[in-house]
């Protein structure tokens, strides 16, 4: 895979396994409270890295201690909020659905930037925002935006579009955090940081929906492993070889491959709604990426 042509392979990779992690949340739903899977998770995450990343962040602790609280936060909103709140909406919405807010991401994020960081709006973001808009309010509605008025938004759509707001801002402090540390050990400390936030969410977790079983280990295993290891490698390596912007563009495979794997392993049936709403998205989503123009009277924000 060494030839840089393969190099899409990566981020293609972690999409798949995002997807999957997606098909694992709503599995999840009905066998293991959200605080615990989220701790789960966490722990097996910080064992498997501690394996090759404990000793040189060890080594490089006079960078990350004074930086100790910023990763708390990241933690907090990434690996806390983020997956409790994603885990909570797939007890009352479907897979598809759950991807496409989590597709929606990079708009928020562009959305948010514009807010906190100051960066003026570009037509894309304004366009795309208005696309996405018109989209979600027909996927949510079933096909009927009017519904909204009448019956309100369904509770699982409403928790995955506040995760996706949260996993927005994250990604806006990442950028403006800029932390002079290495992927891997900032993922490892924002890791370890969240295990112990949610160590007393986990305690206080009922019995029953913690235990350990032959339904929620392979559900834990995949969440931990290969959607909290594995899948940040691979897209670090894309990121490494094709560029942020490039890789984003592979987020609007997330809610095609995840509709598809819902309706193989979980019987989901996808209806017009789901394809025009959720296409709708994905071009707003597509827009807002590609369109960098700035509007009419605002200039670039300086670099800095």
């Amino acid at each position: 895979m060494s030839p840089k042509r393969f190099s899409f392979l990566y981020p293609l990779a972690a999409i798949v396994l995002w997807a999957g992690n997606v098909i694992a949340s709503r599995l999840s739903a009905e066998t293991i409270g959200p605080q615990a899977i989220t701790f789960y998770r966490l722990l097996l995450a910080v064992l498997l890295m501690s394996l090759f990343v404990a000793g040189p962040a060890w080594r490089n602790r006079a960078a990350i201690w004074p930086r100790l609280g910023q990763f708390a936060i990241l933690g907090f909103l990434a690996m806390c909020l983020f997956q409790s709140l994603s885990y909570l909406a797939a007890q009352t919405t479907t897979a598809t659905n759950m991807a496409v807010f989590t597709a929606l991401s990079p708009l928020l994020t562009v959305a948010l930037g514009a807010v906190l960081l100051g960066e003026p709006p570009t037509a894309g973001t304004i366009g795309g925002g208005v696309l996405a808009f018109a989209g979600l309010a027909y996927l949510v509605g079933g096909g009927s935006p009017q519904a909204l008025l009448a019956g309100g938004v369904h509770p699982g759509d409403a928790l995955m579009l506040a995760a996706a707001l949260v996993y927005a801002l994250y990604s806006v402090l990442l950028k403006r955090w800029r932390l002079p540390v290495p992927g891997w050990q900032s993922t490892y400390m924002q890791a370890l940081c969240a295990l112990a936030v949610m160590f007393p969410a986990f305690l206080a977790t009922p019995a029953p929906l913690r235990a350990l079983n032959a339904e929620t280990l392979p559900l834990i295993a995949y969440a931990g492993g290969l959607a909290s290891v594995v899948l940040p490698f691979l897209w670090i390596r894309g990121v490494e070889r094709l560029g942020p912007s490039r890789c984003a563009i592979f987020m609007n495979l997330l809610p095609v491959l995840t509709a598809a794997a819902a309706i193989v392993m979980l019987g989901e049936p996808v209806r017009p709604y789901h394809v025009i709403g959720g296409g709708l998205v994905l071009a707003g989503v597509a827009v807002a990426q590609t369109v960098r123009r700035p509007l009419p009277g605002m200039r670039p924000a300086p670099r800095t």
